[in-house]
């Protein structure tokens, strides 16, 4: 038998006991004529002492340790007279009494302590030791935790856990597909799965409806920190309902979780419209942590002879409360990182409303004190306050002052990662206009239900036509989207029509869901939930590559398997694929 206990569950009740441990050096030290040693597993860390009085050859052995050897010990379970009272094993030491050494180790890369020496790239190559870590592994334990709260909740509703294929059909529409050449079929390719959305409707036609799956997705897209080429999602769809119910069932479960697993009890999670998203937030997954709403000024800033604003589609800005002391150099640190590239903004007016009362803006050329005294009521700022003004084309300006906003919630320290604000956004445009291409494309995907009072618009107004969808963003954060299906053949080759489809490449892409659509399809709906996402925000995290076990690097190579690889010639040969020099 290798251990009779783990390296974490030992305490004071265990005291005399003999026992068998086994685990990985952390660390050892000399003290005098003992040599203490940290034995470490997954479940924890337990002290062991060897004692040269008693057995000088085992301490002599114990010296000869270094870190990460694997050891397997028998000894007694005693009292420790320097107690940690900040592990669960710290008021006891194993004094051992036989060691054995099941395999020697290199010297780690990095320190494998929770504050390591090893940066992203080394630590990326070495998983595998970065995988022992205590804040890795606890993400994984945290990530464990949280899908088996999922099955329990989802499964406590009758929905049931259904596997789709990962081997599927192309697409033209949304993210650039993963392709998987067909040795069988040469010339024809398989793709990997974006989502399992097709396979879901189709089991509502098939009368399951309740379904869910925990499920790897891909993309083939470029990346950021929270972004993977492969990723999982908690999919879901229901038959023989409205939005109400998703709504419902689905805030029930980011409700239960957060109960169940951070031991939070959220409220009512409030819903917007998407059109107010973009009004007062600029963008549609707003950080609802904070306030500082947008107010538009056009009203009373404009026709009083300053170009930027007179000659704005535009003006637009947030109230800063307490910023009203900051230096001319912060100010010019904020428009410097409103002009970047990323965001594009060119230039930055502000307003102070100073300790004693007074107002002064950096247009006191264009703007009396009594002009000024309107912005204040817009803003309603009290003394202290600092109104930070952008002008410019509507959906631009938009968007500049919610990473204008994000950025000084931030530096007011009003993004607390302790403090969850959910939202749903609801009523999204069910089409947005690609000015490359000359059409127009599906927000969310070519499946979604315009809202039925918008269809006659469809033909006239097809940007205007809203649809049935729904996202729940925490934080600033889109931890999940979905909509009420098009469970129609006519209204879903309509759709398709308005996406640029002729009937043959409607028929050849997505003929088998119309097909079906014919055989009696119910009314139904879903949602999926970025899975890493939402482990991440748990966790406290930016990234989400430290929730998943073996993550892909910005540029998608698994650097410590060295994927992706050139594949052998005889591989092409056998699937017919040629390389180009």
């Amino acid at each position: 038998m290798h251990r009779s206990h783990t390296c974490g569950e030992l305490s004071i009740n265990d005291l005399g006991k003999e026992v068998i441990l086994s685990g990985w050096v952390q660390k050892s030290r000399d003290l005098g004529g003992m040599t203490f040693v940290d034995m470490r597993d997954r479940y924890g860390i337990t002290q062991l002492t060897f004692d040269s009085e008693d057995n000088a050859s085992l301490r002599a052995q114990a010296r000869e340790l270094g870190r990460e050897f694997v050891i397997k010990v028998t000894g007694k379970v005693i009292e420790r007279s320097s107690k940690n009272l900040k592990i669960p094993t710290g008021e006891i030491e194993i004094k051992v009494g036989s060691l054995e050494i099941l395999n020697s180790a290199k010297l780690p890369p990095f320190m494998i302590e929770d504050e390591t020496d090893g940066g992203d790239d080394l630590r990326m190559k070495y998983r595998y030791l970065d995988l022992r870590r205590n804040p890795v592994r606890n993400n994984l334990v945290l990530r464990h935790k949280m899908a088996q709260e999922i099955r329990k909740y989802l499964d406590g509703l009758d929905f049931i856990e259904v596997e789709t294929p990962v081997l599927i059909k192309s697409t033209p529409e949304g993210a650039r597909d993963f392709v998987v050449p067909s040795r069988m079929n040469a010339g024809e390719f398989y793709a990997l799965p974006q989502s399992p959305q097709t396979f879901k409707q189709l089991l509502m036609v098939s009368g399951f409806d309740r379904y869910f799956q925990i499920v790897k997705c891909f993309r083939d897209e470029d990346l950021r920190a929270d972004r993977q080429p492969e990723f999982t999602q908690i999919d879901c769809e229901m038959a023989f309902i409205e939005q109400e119910d998703i709504l419902n069932v689905f805030e029930g479960l980011i409700r239960q979780l957060f109960k169940n697993v951070k031991g939070v009890d959220l409220a009512e999670v409030p819903r917007m419209d998407y059109a107010d998203a973009m009004r007062l937030y600029g963008s549609d997954k707003p950080d609802t942590r904070f306030e500082m709403k947008f107010v538009e000024l056009n009203d009373i800033v404009k026709g009083l002879g300053f170009p930027v604003f007179d000659n704005a589609e535009l003006v637009v800005g947030i109230n800063a409360k307490g910023a009203a002391e900051y230096t001319r150099k912060q100010l010019d640190e904020l428009t410097d990182y409103i002009k970047r590239p990323q965001i594009g903004a060119t230039g930055l007016i502000y307003m102070r409303h100073n300790a004693d009362g007074t107002l002064k803006s950096s247009v006191d050329k264009f703007y009396n004190e009594a002009e000024l005294q309107k912005w204040s009521a817009a803003f309603s700022t009290a003394p202290g306050d600092l109104v930070l003004v952008l002008a410019g084309t509507t959906e631009k300006v938009r968007k500049q002052l919610n990473e204008l906003r994000l950025e000084m919630g931030t530096r007011l320290g009003l993004r607390d990662k302790n403090t969850f604000a959910p939202l749903w956004v609801l009523d999204f445009p069910l089409l947005e206009w690609d000015e490359e291409k000359g059409r127009y494309h599906a927000m969310h995907h070519p499946f979604t239900s315009p809202k039925p009072e918008d269809i006659a618009l469809l033909d006239t107004k097809p940007g205007e036509v809203r649809a049935n969808a729904y996202d729940m963003v925490i934080n600033g954060t889109e931890i999940g989207g979905g909509s009420i299906r098009i469970h129609d053949r006519a209204l879903q080759a309509l759709m398709f029509k308005h996406l640029g489809f002729s009937d043959v490449e409607a028929q050849n892409q997505f003929g088998f869901l119309m097909d079906a659509f014919e055989y009696g399809a119910p009314p139904h709906g879903g949602i999926a939930f970025g899975f890493d996402r939402l482990v991440s925000i748990f966790a406290g995290l930016d990234s989400i590559r430290d929730v998943i076990a073996f993550p892909k690097n910005n540029s998608g190579r698994d650097v410590m398997i060295d994927s992706p690889s050139v594949i052998d010639q005889k591989q092409l040969d056998e699937l017919k694929i040629k390389t180009v020099n």
